[in-house]
């Protein structure tokens, strides 16, 4: 089948790499895939061992960040124009968290393509704070919107849950949680703890910003006291990291490993760590937690989003976005004394991905959605006829 995916190739958020692993497993699969984005070049191009079944189209915009785009006044007219020449059998919107967004069912209903979303946003199952509340007023506002589209896709029970509330028809709601591709993350010998010189690793990798609330690990990190042998590499960047380095930077325990696009590193340190930690504020199911789970590492995360879905009975340790630097001060010292620990939580997780969290597995379910609502717009379509 032909999809035209509407998504994000830049700059780089779990949106982006959520639309990478989805469209190229789309591919392997033997699907076409047509790649809208958000881009200032006005060519689309074909590249990479796929190219005769992938295209890019670029879609002008005036502001794009990791949270929000706003499209040129152009985008829209150039999208219809450019979905009616190629005429997809479906559309998955990748949701940029756009004015476009609210566009795209008037869009797909006049050209009759079956339209499907995957809807990001994090959130955190109580308004907990500013920062969760702010997010469901996100919901709030998209909810409407999201009841026009033929299938909505989520990546827990408990964001359908909340979309129902808000308004959005149950049968219009799959849950098709973020998936792993458990070959290339696995456990697996690993140099980094060397290269540290740790002799026990802790890790966070996301996005160093507010609703991430690294700020809580690192003074749970002092707080724990743990020792010159143990390290904690944080692995990103973002809008705090320069002030949270100057202060928190001091120390040889704590390194500062910034973006890394390299993908091998990445998996050479989940493999060395002994621990993740994700202190979120808010989440929606973490990629980055289902890497470090499929590489067989113990993980602590809070119970923002889906995340502690993920983690229940037993597959990790699950924190109450509250006071996040008291838990950890005291379960770290644990972890650090009790490797037997670590390594059975390790081992939990891994099982916990390859039972639910696949990519395999979720890719076979969204081909099943394509199915059923191009079977459902041709009998509508014949229906008119």
């Amino acid at each position: 089948m032909h999809i035209a995916w509407l998504g994000k190739k830049s700059p780089f958020c779990g949106n982006v790499t959520y639309g990478r692993e989805v469209t190229n497993a789309l591919l392997e699969r033997g699907h076409r895939v047509t790649f809208l984005h958000f881009a200032q070049s006005q060519d689309g191009h074909n590249r990479g061992s796929y190219a005769e079944r992938s295209q890019e189209v670029p879609l002008p915009f005036l502001f794009k960040s990791q949270i929000l785009t706003i499209p040129s006044l152009k985008s829209g007219k150039l999208l219809a124009e450019t979905l009616e020449r190629i005429q997809p059998d479906v559309v998955h919107a990748s949701l940029t968290l756009s004015p476009l967004d609210f566009r795209l069912p008037e869009i797909c209903a006049e050209l009759n393509i079956p339209l499907v979303a995957t809807f990001h946003p994090a959130f955190d199952r109580r308004v907990r704070s500013l920062t969760s509340g702010t997010q469901h007023l996100t919901y709030q506002l998209y909810a409407p919107c999201l009841a026009n589209y033929d299938r909505v896709i989520v990546f827990s029970d408990l964001q359908r849950d909340l979309l129902t509330k808000l308004g959005v028809p149950d049968p219009t709601l799959v849950v098709i949680p973020n998936g792993v591709d458990t070959r290339r993350y696995s456990p697996g010998p690993s140099a980094v703890k060397a290269d540290l010189y740790a002799r026990q690793l802790f890790v966070y990798q996301g996005r160093i910003s507010l609703e991430k609330n690294v700020e809580a690990l690192l003074r749970g990190w002092r707080q724990a006291d743990m020792g010159p042998d143990c390290k904690l590499a944080i692995v990103g960047s973002g809008p705090l990291e320069a002030s949270l380095k100057r202060y928190y930077g001091d120390e040889d325990d704590i390194i500062w490993l910034g973006y890394l696009a390299n993908e091998q590193r990445r998996i050479d340190i989940l493999r060395a760590a002994d621990g993740f930690i994700l202190p979120s504020l808010v989440e929606g199911l973490s990629l980055s937690l289902l890497e470090a789970m499929a590489c067989g590492t113990a993980c602590i995360a809070t119970d923002a989003g889906a995340d502690g879905e993920v983690l229940a009975e037993g597959a990790g340790i699950v924190l109450d976005t509250q006071r996040v630097s008291t838990q950890l001060q005291t379960i770290l010292p644990i972890l650090r004394d009790h490797p037997e620990i670590t390594q059975l939580l390790g081992y939990k997780a891994r099982e916990r991905v390859l039972q639910r969290y696949t990519l395999k597995d979720n890719i076979s379910a969204l081909e099943t959605m394509y199915s059923q609502v191009m079977a459902e717009q041709r009998l509508v379509c014949g229906q008119r006829a």
